[in-house]
């Protein structure tokens, strides 16, 4: 069997370049989604992508007026709204597309941020039907109590109310039946579509479409494994067993699967309602503080942290104490990435521009291969004399890190999504802070852990382990040297040394030919058709009029057909 473009993309395979035909056989989903595209503005998109030719005209002509209400809508506005309609897997990539602004223009993501899932509770049997499939027995022996009635529902689970035979409260998140396959299937066709947009239209690659696809397929795989959150928070609340400011709910280990999770049911407040966590005899604003030092520690310490800690993910209880909730996404730190974080900040004290600059180009990934480094330098210095010497008090965290993305899309810079995921966690939580103390200072809470991460890069071991890794790597290279020079010197000597060269811009020229020779082709073969059509009229017998008639209308109007999809396309 075929395997899917997404397996493809995790085994590291070279893909086939993309088709549109291939893009719609997915049947009617595929031919669903390019209508919808249709329907919100998008035509000339899809004449680009060569979508557009295989579409039900019948509905091409339906959604008319409705497409030219649409295009009187914003750009971003449409871009939402057929997300929305497209449903919850097109949802959720919107909501990830929003976390990039070194990709995608502001406008955009400013109308991306307000998208909600629409998304109805799946049936009770459905329910019941993945319980038993993944237990083996009925609810019945698994809970002695099992609410029908789902506490919450999301595109990809839902969460229902329960409680064990052994007298535990607990929470069970269940996730959708089919949902893994509906998400393969719209993975394949972003991945097709997302290929066709980097072949066809030139201008998309600025935003790296192929790449925010593996990035999303990434992120949502992980979100669709029960297992793999259940493992984060066991690591989560083993990390933190004896901190008294963070409690993660614990997992039932042996009543979840890949497809269910149990949890420890627990109360608190929202961490937003400010009013409720005071009636618990809790200072919001100490809140604040131990919230803001919980993540850090996660992703400054441990070099692993909550992904997604918006409020609706944090609970806080009658001791004071935070409940984090939700690990389906779980960022990742290492310590070569920590080491770039504290060049970049020790640049930022220091007010070193070459030093920035450095940091800067190794964390982001070029989408062109050339950059302006007059304008770069421009920035960079900017961006310092605006932070540089500023007392704690008086700096933001989020508007600095925000000015650090905006200098990434300047200038095509694409940030790691795990450092991405790492800067809109920060943003996110001092937006929390702040509506529970207004005098909350992110850059206060966040100094002390720099100052260790500075303090740690000098330790004697620390130098130590990094000299003899260092060392080690040398001395594997020298090792690897006369290997490599004897394989080039063996390949040379039996001339089987290649070069590879890339021809850049010619896919335009050679599409462009390709398209003109058709034309051709197909002109002289109309020409033919209507020239011994004549000849037949003019001297066959009265019998062959029969058939020499239509063929000359069929040739006239294949002609008329041509001529018309030349004008349309601008390139008589």
């Amino acid at each position: 069997m075929r395997p899917s473009i997404s397996q493809l993309v995790r085994l590291g395979c070279v893909v086939v370049e993309p088709y549109p035909l291939r893009f719609l056989k997915n049947l009617n989903r595929g031919r669903e989604i390019a209508t919808v595209l249709l329907n919100y503005g998008f035509g000339d998109v899809l004449q680009r992508l060569g979508l557009a030719p295989y579409l039900n005209w019948g509905k091409r002509l339906i959604f008319r007026k409705r497409r030219e209400a649409m295009e009187q809508m914003t750009t971003p506005r449409r871009i939402r709204m057929a997300l929305e309609d497209l449903g919850p897997t097109f949802i959720k990539f919107g909501q990830v597309l929003s976390t990039r602004p070194d990709l995608i223009p502001a406008d955009v993501i400013d109308e991306l941020e307000v998208l909600q899932e629409h998304v109805p509770p799946f049936a009770e049997s459905g329910m019941e039907r993945v319980l038993e499939e993944e237990f083996g027995k009925p609810i019945s022996e698994i809970f002695s109590y099992f609410n029908d009635t789902p506490l919450a529902a999301g595109s990809l689970a839902q969460v229902h109310l329960a409680t064990t035979h052994t007298g535990h409260e607990v929470v069970v998140k269940v996730r959708r039946p089919g949902v893994v396959q509906v998400v393969e299937r719209d993975l394949d066709l972003m991945m097709e579509l997302a290929q066709l947009l980097e072949k066809h239209v030139p201008e998309s690659r600025s935003f790296d479409p192929t790449g925010l696809v593996k990035y999303f397929s990434r992120t949502i795989r992980r979100e669709l494994n029960f297992l793999r959150e259940a493992r984060s928070m066991q690591d989560f609340s083993r990390w933190f067993m004896d901190d008294q400011r963070v409690h993660i709910p614990i997992v039932e280990a042996d009543l979840t699967t890949d497809a269910v999770i149990v949890m420890e049911r627990i109360g608190g407040v929202k961490v937003t309602d400010i009013a409720g966590i005071k009636s618990l005899g809790v200072d919001p604003a100490q809140v604040a503080i131990n919230g803001a030092r919980i993540f850090l520690k996660q992703a400054f310490e441990l070099g692993r942290f909550h992904g997604d800690p918006h409020p609706g993910n944090l609970r806080v209880r009658e001791d004071g104490s935070i409940v984090m909730l939700d690990f389906g996404m779980v960022g990742f730190l290492d310590d070569d990435r920590r080491e770039q974080l504290v060049d970049l900040f020790v640049a930022v004290a220091r007010r070193e521009v070459n030093g920035a600059i450095r940091v800067i180009t190794s964390l982001g990934h070029p989408s062109s291969p050339s950059i302006d480094s007059t304008l770069l330098r421009a920035d960079v210095r900017d961006f310092l004399d605006t932070y540089y010497d500023i007392p704690l008090e008086q700096l933001s965290v989020g508007n600095m890190l925000n000015d650090f993305l905006t200098i990434l899309s300047t200038h095509g810079l694409r940030c790691p999504g795990e450092l991405m995921l790492l800067i809109r966690a920060c943003i996110t939580l001092e937006g929390v802070g702040r509506r529970l103390d207004p005098n909350f200072n992110m850059a206060e809470v966040l100094s002390p852990f720099v100052e260790k991460l500075i303090k740690d890069r000098f330790r004697p071991k620390r130098l130590y382990d990094r000299t003899i890794a260092d060392l080690r790597l040398v001395t594997q290279s020298l090792h690897n040297l006369p290997i490599h020079l004897e394989k080039t010197l063996h390949k040379a000597s039996h001339d089987d040394l290649k070069l590879q060269l890339e021809h850049r811009g010619l896919d335009r020229l050679i599409t462009e030919f390709d398209r003109s020779s058709n034309r051709l082709v197909v002109g002289m073969v109309i020409s033919a058709l209507v020239v011994a059509t004549a000849l037949i009229l003019r001297s066959a017998p009265i019998q062959a009029i029969w058939f020499a008639t239509p063929l000359f209308i069929l040739s006239g109007l294949l002609g008329i057909w041509l001529i018309w999809g030349i004008l349309r396309s601008g390139r008589l």
